[in-house]
């Protein structure tokens, strides 16, 4: 991960918010904008924040960026914080 602290980037609501969307499939920032009622400048810094800890990738397609979830990096989240799960005894 990057040198960004993941729960920093995770404790704003607006950027959980564009994780759930991407969830559903990539989208274009005009799109996300849009949905979520924010102004591009806005979107852009929570999409800065979102890949510099590679939680979202970007990729270009004619004039558009488009973003999508990188789920590798959600599969190493998980299984760090599984370790601090219960234990049976």
């Amino acid at each position: 991960m990057a040198d960004t602290n993941i729960f920093k980037v995770l404790s704003d609501g607006q950027r959980r918010d564009i994780l759930v969307m991407l969830k559903k499939g990539r989208m274009n920032a005009g799109e996300i904008a849009e949905e979520l009622g924010i102004t591009p400048a806005a979107l852009s810094y929570h999409l800065k924040l979102l890949k510099s800890v590679d939680l979202i990738m970007e990729y270009k397609e004619k004039n558009f960026v488009y973003y999508e979830i990188n789920t590798s990096v959600f599969d190493e989240l998980i299984l760090w914080i599984s370790q601090f799960g219960g234990r049976e005894k």
